[in-house]
């Protein structure tokens, strides 16, 4: 199953087959494994996602010409764990539009995976470093667009 036909519905049925987090982070680190990586010249500092342990890369790509784009973003880190928790996060927001993106209860969707019971404080500030720079990207959209 790819990336792109996973949404947080189909995350949240998928946690719930496994009895506990062990498995859980074996998903996590196989969704990762799943996402394409990020070509060396996306890997510069303009790129990186401040506040995060581990290195994350965060590129984006508007698509053009729709009445209400959708953004996409893509995502690396140097770190298995990480990299599927950007999976994660790329599932959540990825393919909608700067609206949905801006609706999104990020801290919601993630309690609802127990994610935030489940990792660590450091990461946990990881994760909303990347939400807020989604966030960002989201709202510079919406003022593009009103402009």
């Amino acid at each position: 199953m790819s990336l792109d036909s996973l949404n947080i519905d189909d995350l949240a049925e998928n946690f719930s087959l496994f009895d506990d987090w062990e498995d859980r982070y074996r998903y996590i680190i196989d969704l990762g494994r799943k996402m394409p990586p990020l070509p060396d010249a996306d890997k510069v500092q303009a790129n990186k996602v401040e506040g995060c342990m581990s290195q994350v890369w965060l590129t984006h790509a508007v698509e053009a010409g729709a009445a209400e784009p959708r953004l996409f973003f893509f995502a690396d880190s140097d770190a298995h764990i990480v990299k599927g928790l950007l999976a994660v996060l790329l599932i959540l927001f990825s393919g909608k539009t700067a609206q949905q993106i801006l609706a999104i209860d990020a801290d919601a969707e993630l309690a609802r995976l127990e994610l935030d019971q489940h990792i660590s404080p450091n990461r946990r500030n990881g994760v909303t470093s990347v939400v807020r720079t989604i966030r960002a990207l989201a709202a510079q959209s919406v003022e593009a667009a009103a402009s």
